[in-house]
């Protein structure tokens, strides 16, 4: 049974909505992972152990992202790539870039797992945390996660195979079953239990990734058995220069824009360590728990991109640019909702999460913060979706790389102003998130509104084409841009 999503006809909002439930799910599934752990060490020990055990892991965490962010060569390339090619009908050609893709995403992983794994008390160590617990927690936490770099780093590039082939039910399906057994395993390897010692941040690494490993296994497996019509043969895994070229030409500017993300902030935690360790461990839950609206716009982001992809190597440039709209009015809408949320209800939510009422009080002002940001966080988001299905993956990682390095300037004049003390660090992110959504979506639309190949199609102009029933405005409306 194949179950390719054709996204160049029929309902655009359908079409999109069909797409992108799942990678939404998937990405509340993967924001779950992180939040279940959280949770459970928030909870491990006196306050103070599980202070510094939070803090441990938040610190650690900055580098798991950093490798997302190499990985994010390939997944980002190969959405684009697969999606290009599946929209205009070159099935082979898409099977040898999947390929192509696959060895990427292993001598990656691998690479960095190694990295990581040697590195990690200098890594750990460029924190200058004064808990030497901390720092050997933080050093065991991103050690495991090493081990595992395979599992732990390949399933978002496998789920970008999937995607760029218009199907994201599988990955869904998948990561829930991975969910489910790091929420059986988090506890009993955190807490112990019988004859398990309680690990406490060790468990959770050991957890996350026997999960993850499951997630990979059931993606390789549905993958050979090609039921997305993209087929995997050993012909497919030969190295081809043009495509490793593609694969780092549009996937580095996003890789290099995540992995500056990530260094950025662990500079401004870095900035933030100097009130002590319960701020850093704040800011690792917050970010955790504000991923509900960022990791949701990522899930939309890439449903978009697997869209506008197929759309574009379709030439069907009218539904690039009602897709776009689309995704705009959902991003404005979730962008409010869960800015609304933070701002009145950030400090019982952030009590969820970690006990103290200093640190409950630090949370409160940090959604405070952050929740006026939120929609234009999301507008910058799904925007980069749009840029990214068109191959172009540099305007929005000059717009991120620009304005999140302005960040610490940004933080280091804020700070300095007694006032604002360590919550300097915190309205640099949100200031910077509000300029970032506006100078993007405004790129876009300049670009799509005056593309040349757009302007093709002289009835988007004519007020009269809008009375016509839709099935019959859209099939002229094809013709016309076909011709």
């Amino acid at each position: 049974m194949k179950t390719t999503n054709d996204l160049t006809q029929g309902s655009i909002s359908k079409a999109l909505i069909k797409l992108a439930t799942p990678i939404i799910g998937m990405s509340f599934l993967q924001m779950a992972y992180n939040m279940l752990d959280m949770m459970w060490l928030g909870h491990y020990g006196s306050d103070d152990v599980a202070v510094a055990t939070v803090a441990a892991v938040g610190a650690a965490t900055f580098f798991t992202w950093l490798g997302v962010s190499v990985m994010l060569i390939v997944k980002v390339a190969t959405e684009v790539g697969v999606s290009q090619r599946m929209g205009a009908k070159k099935y082979e050609e898409a099977s040898l870039f999947t390929g192509n893709a696959i060895i990427w995403m292993a001598i990656l992983a691998l690479a960095y797992g190694a990295f990581s794994y040697y590195f990690a008390p200098r890594l750990i160590g460029f924190f200058k945390l004064d808990s030497d617990l901390v720092v050997n927690i933080a050093i065991n936490y991103l050690q495991i996660i090493a081990i595992g770099a395979p599992f732990y780093y390949m399933n978002q590039p496998l789920t970008g195979i999937f995607t760029g082939a218009g199907n994201s039910t599988f990955p869904f399906k998948a990561t829930t079953i991975g969910l489910v057994v790091n929420f059986l395993l988090d506890p009993l390897l955190i807490f112990g239990y019988g004859p398990i010692p309680g690990m406490g941040a060790e468990g959770a690494a050991i957890a996350t990734v026997l999960s993850k490993m499951i997630v990979t296994i059931i993606l390789v497996v549905t993958l050979k058995k090609n039921i997305i019509n993209l087929p995997i043969m050993k012909e497919h895994f030969k190295m081809k220069w043009e495509m490793t070229k593609e694969i780092f030409r549009v996937g580095t500017p996003v890789g290099l824009h995540s992995g500056l993300f990530a260094c950025f902030a662990m500079i401004m935690a870095r900035i933030i360590s100097q009130w002590g360790d319960l701020p850093i461990a704040v800011q690792s839950v917050g970010a955790q728990i504000e991923s509900v609206s960022w990791m949701t716009m990522e899930g939309l982001a890439t449903a978009l991109a697997a869209f506008t992809g197929q759309n574009y190597g379709a030439k069907k440039w009218d539904r690039v640019y009602k897709g776009f709209l689309v995704a705009v009015a959902f991003s404005v809408f979730l962008g409010l909702v869960v800015g609304a949320i933070f701002i009145f209800f950030g400090g019982p939510i952030f009590g969820l999460f970690i006990n103290g009422a200093e640190a409950i009080r630090l949370g409160a002002i940090y959604f405070a913060i952050l929740g006026l940001s939120q929609v234009f966080m999301c507008l910058e988001i799904g925007t980069s979706g749009a840029f990214y299905g068109l191959g172009k993956t540099n305007p929005p990682s000059f717009v991120g790389i620009t304005f999140t390095g302005l960040r610490i300037p940004l933080a280091l004049w804020l700070t300095s102003i007694p006032a604002l003390g360590m919550t300097g660090v915190w309205w640099s992110i949100s200031i910077s998130s509000f300029l970032k959504g506006i100078v993007l979506f405004a790129w876009f639309m300049i670009f799509i509104l005056f593309h040349p190949e757009r302007d093709k199609s002289k009835l988007q102009k004519k007020r009269w084409v809008r009375f016509l029933p839709t099935r019959v405005r859209q099939q002229i409306m094809e013709n016309q841009i076909d011709s």
